[in-house]
């Protein structure tokens, strides 16, 4: 049961959104429970770290720093440009802006796994991003759309140390205080991340059903496009700095493949529902392009030339 969910999720995901597309009161009286949701997937990432994970952190130097840099400049750029290209309302941008000052998503690491990528700097990317999400995503949305939008910084601030920090932390707790009870959960929690997932994709899809039935096609192509140029210019910021080719990968993975879903309920609790949406789209379309590529990549691997050999050791210096 748990290969069937974990391989067949956009299936599973395509079908829970167009359930809640035809009765949506069976999926709206659960936006109260978003945070909740969201907060169950987090104490999952937790369960599957260790406190020696905190040291292996700085054993990426100059890999890890140039990812972290990409992930908080370039996704939050992209999202503001993409929006202003694409001439979005107000509720879209403020979703999009969520979407770009998100840490990176726990699909992340399964994709640079099937990719071939450096684990470990991902694991570690995905680390640092999402500690550090609670102050950088409330702070990046306030500096792009600060101006034009009232953003509740402190509430946010708040309330993703309550969905993001404290989940983790006590995830990290039970592994650490209680590994065999860990070691029991560790095996069915993917597949109960992606349930949740589902669920939080099939309530703003009905929060949104009367939107969706006019099929969104400009938030749907700039969710697509952030998703693809925050791949593109990741793997591009990397080479640039000389990284290698397997760390590159892995940046640009961890760039362009977005917490969705913490981007679609934050947008439901602090602005409005038309906002969760791009979260919504990018958490379908992210999966996609994300499990193509790793796929491209690991069928064209073959060996690292000498000097990005080099360039690997380097950066784990």
């Amino acid at each position: 049961m748990r290969n069937f969910i974990e391989k067949n999720f956009i299936v599973i995901a395509v079908a829970m959104t167009a359930t809640a597309m035809v009765f949506p009161h069976a999926f709206t009286w659960a936006k109260a429970f978003l945070p909740v949701m969201l907060g169950l997937i987090m104490l999952g990432m937790g369960l599957t770290l260790e406190l020696s994970d905190f040291s292996n952190v700085f054993k990426h130097g100059k890999a890890l720093f140039i990812g972290i840099a990409a992930q908080y400049l370039i996704m939050p750029f992209l999202g503001y440009l993409v929006s202003r290209i694409f001439m979005l309302d107000e509720a879209a941008l403020i979703g999009m802006m969520l979407l770009g000052a998100c840490p990176g998503g726990t699909a992340s690491n399964v994709v640079t796994y099937i990719a071939r990528g450096n684990l470990p700097l991902s694991v570690s990317m995905t680390l640092v991003s999402t500690l550090a999400a609670p102050l950088m995503t409330p702070l990046i949305v306030e500096f792009y759309i600060g101006k034009s939008v009232p953003v509740p910084f402190w509430g946010m601030l708040i309330n993703m140390c309550l969905i993001v920090m404290l989940p983790v932390a006590s995830g990290i707790l039970i592994r650490h205080f209680s590994p065999f009870s860990a070691k029991k959960l560790c095996p069915y929690m993917p597949s109960f991340s992606i349930l949740m997932i589902v669920v939080v994709i099939a309530v703003v899809a009905a929060l949104n059903c009367k939107m969706l039935e006019s099929f969104p096609v400009i938030v749907i192509c700039a969710a697509i496009l952030h998703n693809i140029s925050g791949l593109s210019l990741g793997y591009a910021a990397a080479r640039l700095s000389g990284c290698s080719i397997k760390d590159s990968r892995t940046i640009a993975i961890e760039v362009g493949m977005q917490n969705s879903g913490l981007a679609a309920t934050l947008a439901a609790k602090f602005f409005s529902v038309q906002s969760a949406l791009p979260g919504a789209i990018f958490s379908l379309w992210h999966n996609i392009s994300g499990i193509t590529l790793a796929g491209y990549w690991s069928r064209n691997e073959g060996a690292e030339r000498p000097e990005d050999e080099r360039m690997a050791s380097e950066s784990a210096e």
